[in-house]
């Protein structure tokens, strides 16, 4: 099977972002002729204030992003994972993940579950629930026969959220991003080898890169797009700039490192006490 991740610095100006992934998308069907595309999370705008953030959101179906994700894939007959964007459900916004099969249908809709909220080093706040509410519930896809789980960005903080999925049959993960460059330098590779270690899953993470304004700042993403295999080693990476990360996923190691470390026969949690 082979995957192919989109990097992506998307802006303020949806239409141009839309058109910008569609682009890369179209290249990444030429050039890698893959089974599945990726983007990363938020492509269709990123950054500006809440206003912006909710005008930019649409209804799925009935937006411009989904009919472009669902074209595409028809047309590239290609499983498109469309990393995030943001979705309008009556009066409520969600951070939200759609997949799309090789004819086009939708085949799966992840709404963020752990939503970003911290103060950063510098002082910086990011709350995304200032604009999103959070999703509740585990979501899995079938690939050609081979199930992924679906997350994004902060869940990536989340371990017991991988098990779920393992649990639910994945092994496969998908992994959308936008990871804060303050954040990104220490933690996005560890935590990534780490959820592929534990998971014993190719963890798939396409990423949004480099500088963005929000609320009159400029703040910059980490970048490094990257897939991991299930023993932990990373197997393709893009540090900085827009572009494809492509690799060929052998999905025996799945299998050979379920075999090596048996975790799911040696699990003993939960405890039935605590003493």
């Amino acid at each position: 099977m082979k995957v192919a991740l989109i990097q992506m610095n998307a802006g303020q100006d949806k239409a141009a972002n839309i058109a910008i992934a569609q682009r890369l998308i179209e290249q990444a069907c030429r050039e890698e002729k893959p089974d599945l595309v990726m983007l990363p999370e938020c492509f269709t705008l990123y950054g500006g204030d809440a206003d912006a953030q909710r005008a930019a959101a649409e209804p799925c179906p009935g937006g411009e992003a989904y009919a472009m994700l669902r074209e595409a894939a028809a047309r590239h007959a290609v499983y498109i994972h469309g990393g995030s964007l943001n979705e309008r459900d009556g009066d409520r916004i969600f951070n939200t993940s759609l997949v799309f099969d090789r004819m086009g249908r939708e085949v799966a809709r992840y709404r963020k579950i752990h939503l970003f909220a911290i103060t950063a080093p510098d002082g910086t706040v990011y709350d995304e629930g200032k604009i999103y509410g959070a999703g509740s519930e585990l979501v899995t896809f079938d690939l050609d026969g081979v199930t992924v789980g679906c997350t994004i960005c902060y869940d990536l903080r989340f371990p017991e959220l991988f098990r779920a999925l393992v649990d639910a049959g994945a092994r496969m993960i998908a992994v959308p991003a936008a990871f804060t460059l303050h954040t990104g330098k220490e933690h996005w590779e560890p935590l990534l080898r780490a959820r592929a270690i534990e998971s014993q899953c190719f963890i798939l993470a396409p990423g949004q890169e480099g500088p963005f304004e929000e609320d009159g700042q400029i703040l910059y993403n980490y970048g490094h797009s990257l897939i991991a295999e299930p023993w932990g080693a990373v197997i393709a990476k893009r540090a900085l700039g827009e572009g494809i990360v492509a690799a060929r996923l052998d999905l025996a190691a799945i299998d050979l490192a379920r075999t090596r470390i048996p975790l799911a026969r040696h699990r003993r949690l939960p405890f039935a006490s605590v003493r």
